[in-house]
């Protein structure tokens, strides 16, 4: 028996799953669960819990979004974090879309993170960096900045995926691509991910039988770059999807930038119908309780023809009496008929002490980590949200399938 456990883990990481296979969750749903303070849900919760440890089947969900994969423990957009986040049941898993110096797109949640998130200051492609490596000093901390413009999709090939980290008090780049967070950790690919390309990553989703989110980043070059304007970059990343063959269906563009959301409208209705407003407007810009400050308003973005809006996890919620409740944005948006994604649930790292910046809305009230599923049922249950992006999409899987959420 002990071995044939092991065998249905190692298995999918060796030859591939589909969706069509049961979530294999792992401890922290249910770790997260007993961290919950009393009450009808962690009772409602628990039971669940004693179902799935019995051995009812964990179906994967559309719910659940693996966020750049599974990066609270594997290196984002890499190919072990797609795999991750597919055998925990995400049913769409996120590629984030920038590109090299000579045009290709890849897998990068920026187009200036190579030299926190792979190894390349420890190669000979270190010298070819924005900014090449400087140590720290008695008056100044340790800084580099490599984009993947700097290099050629061969030489991004090359490279290595490792955790998002950087120890800004380094004396030599092998000192500076270490720090990671203590809450996640370097056991799994430590410096040694495989990188995607985007066409890379739609055959593997393909393989995993899950669905596409890919998000078109906002370039850290002037556009147009290289006669590539803005326009060009944003059907690129269509094209992609049309080549291999994807219908429009299984795919929800996101992009920050407004524009690009109709451009896509316009230029692709077909992947225009599910392209994701990503919104980026931050506390000083919008007052989450106050609809006079969306702008444009819910109603206006649903006019031009955008249909999903997605928000950090703060924006949707405020604290009222001690509990987690709806905001003003969340009502609002729901009323002018727009679907709603947030992100991104566990990139905060442990709730002890408020969550940090995504729970900013409900500092006040957040001490522990099971407060992870009172978050997720007023979002889902209350608001109604469609999905919910999370860095370790076991958590979201779980929920789920408890409140049979598809």
């Amino acid at each position: 028996m002990r071995t044939q456990i092991l065998l249905s883990l190692l298995i999918p990481f060796a030859v591939g799953i589909t969706a069509a296979h049961a979530a294999t969750i792992g401890p922290r749903p249910f770790f997260l669960v007993d961290q919950m303070q009393q009450g009808p849900l962690k009772e409602q919760l628990s039971a669940c819990a004693a179902d799935f440890l019995a051995g009812k089947k964990l179906e994967t969900t559309l719910f659940s979004i693996g966020h750049r994969g599974a990066p609270l423990q594997f290196p984002e957009h890499t190919a072990q974090s797609y795999k991750a986040a597919a055998q925990m049941g995400a049913g769409i898993v996120e590629c984030d879309v920038t590109f090299t110096k000579d045009k290709q797109l890849v897998c990068r949640h920026s187009q200036a993170d190579l030299h926190t998130t792979t190894n390349i200051l420890t190669t000979d492609l270190a010298a070819k960096c924005t900014t090449p490596f400087e140590p720290a000093t008695k008056h100044s901390k340790a800084n580099a900045k490599c984009l993947t413009s700097d290099i050629t999709l061969a030489e991004f090939q090359s490279l290595k995926g490792k955790m998002d980290a950087a120890d800004k008090t380094a004396t030599t780049p092998k000192e500076y691509i270490k720090g990671t967070a203590g809450w996640r950790t370097d056991l799994y690919a430590a410096t040694s991910g495989t990188l995607m390309t985007h066409k890379d990553s739609i055959t593997l989703l393909k393989q995993l039988g899950v669905k596409f989110t890919p998000e078109l980043k906002s370039p850290s070059v002037t556009m147009p770059y290289d006669g590539m304007s803005q326009e060009n970059y944003a059907q690129m990343l269509i094209d992609d999807y049309k080549t291999a063959g994807v219908p429009a269906s299984d795919v929800w563009v996101q992009s920050f930038n407004l524009d690009d959301i109709l451009y896509w409208i316009k230029h692709e209705p077909a992947f225009g119908k599910q392209a994701v407003y990503l919104d980026g407007r931050n506390s000083k810009q919008i007052d989450i309780m106050d609809a006079n400050s969306f702008k444009p308003s819910m109603q206006a973005l649903k006019d031009m023809g955008v249909n999903y809006i997605a928000p950090p996890l703060w924006m949707l919620v405020t604290a009222q009496d001690g509990k987690i409740v709806p905001s003003i944005y969340a009502t609002q948006a729901k009323a002018a008929g727009l679907n709603i994604i947030a992100w991104s649930l566990e990139r905060s790292g442990p709730l002890t002490t408020g969550g940090g910046w995504y729970y900013q809305s409900i500092n006040n009230i957040v001490d522990n980590d099971g407060a992870v599923y009172e978050l997720l049922d007023v979002l889902a249950n209350r608001i109604g949200v469609s999905n919910v992006f999370s860095d370790w999409p076991a958590t979201t899987t779980f929920f789920a399938n408890c409140m049979g959420l598809k």
